[in-house]
C-alpha cells in the first residue's frame, strides 16, 4: 500500500538509520529515530539533492532517499490525498443514486453535490446497508438503472462489524455482481463496488 526505505535520517541535529514508511496520511519512522508524522502536518516539503526535507511543527527532519525518491516522495507529500467523492468517482458529472441513509459526515459531504434526483439521472448508486435484507432492497432499487452501472454498497468494517465485507460479498455474488474497487469511508464504515460481469 505505502512506500518504504532504509535511509540515513537527520532529525534536529540527531542523525540515524532508519526504515521510513510513507503511508497515505502519514510518514512513519523506526530504526534509530522512531517518529509518526500525518501528512497533513507537514510543512516546507521538498526535495534538495539527495534528501528529502520537511518541517513537523519546531522539527526539521531530513531522509536521505537520493535524489529520484526524494522527488518522487516529496511529489506525493505535497499532492493532497483524494477526497472520498473522487475515490467513489462521483460528482456532478457522475451522478449517484443514493440507497438507504448516509449518517457519516465525510460520505454526507461527498454526496453532497452528487446525487441524483432520480434512477434515470444516475450513472451508478451507493447503498447503505447494515443487513441481507437492506441489501436485498438496495439491489432491486439499483436494477433501475442501466445495464453495466455498478454499485457501491456502504457496510461496516473490520472483523467485528455486524454487517461487514464476507456477508455482503456472499449476497452480491449469488446475485451475479462481482466486487472490483474498495474504498474506506471512516473508522466503521468500507464500501466495496460491484458490478455484474459484462456478456
Amino acid at each position: 500500500m505505502g512506500r518504504e526505505a532504509l535511509v540515513p535520517c537527520r532529525w534536529n541535529g540527531r542523525c540515524a538509520e532508519v526504515k521510513a514508511l510513507l503511508e497515505s496520511r502519514e510518514l512513519i519512522l523506526r530504526g534509530g529515530l522512531k517518529g509518526r508524522f500525518a501528512i497533513a502536518e507537514m510543512s516546507e516539503i521538498g526535495a534538495e539533492g539527495e534528501e528529502l526535507h520537511f518541517r513537523v511543527g519546531e522539527d526539521s527532519l531530513a531522509l536521505a532517499l537520493g535524489a529520484d525518491l526524494a522527488t518522487s516522495w516529496a511529489k506525493k507529500l505535497a499532492t493532497p490525498p483524494p477526497s472520498l467523492a473522487q475515490k467513489l468517482g462521483i460528482g456532478k458529472e457522475a451522478r449517484v443514486l443514493v440507497i438507504g441513509e448516509a449518517t457519516e459526515p465525510t460520505l454526507i459531504e461527498a454526496l453532497a453535490d452528487a446525487r441524483a434526483t432520480d434512477a434515470k439521472a444516475a450513472q451508478l448508486s451507493l447503498a447503505i446497508v447494515t443487513s441481507a435484507t437492506e441489501l436485498a432492497t438496495a439491489v432491486t432499487f439499483h436494477e433501475a438503472l442501466p445495464a453495466g452501472a455498478p454499485i457501491w454498497i456502504v457496510h461496516g468494517k473490520g472483523p467485528h462489524a455486524a454487517f461487514g465485507e464476507a456477508p455482503v460479498r456472499r449476497v452480491m455474488r449469488e446475485a451475479g455482481y462481482r466486487d472490483n474497487k474498495v474504498s474506506a469511508v471512516s473508522q466503521t464504515l468500507s464500501a466495496t463496488r460491484y458490478a455484474r460481469p459484462k456478456g
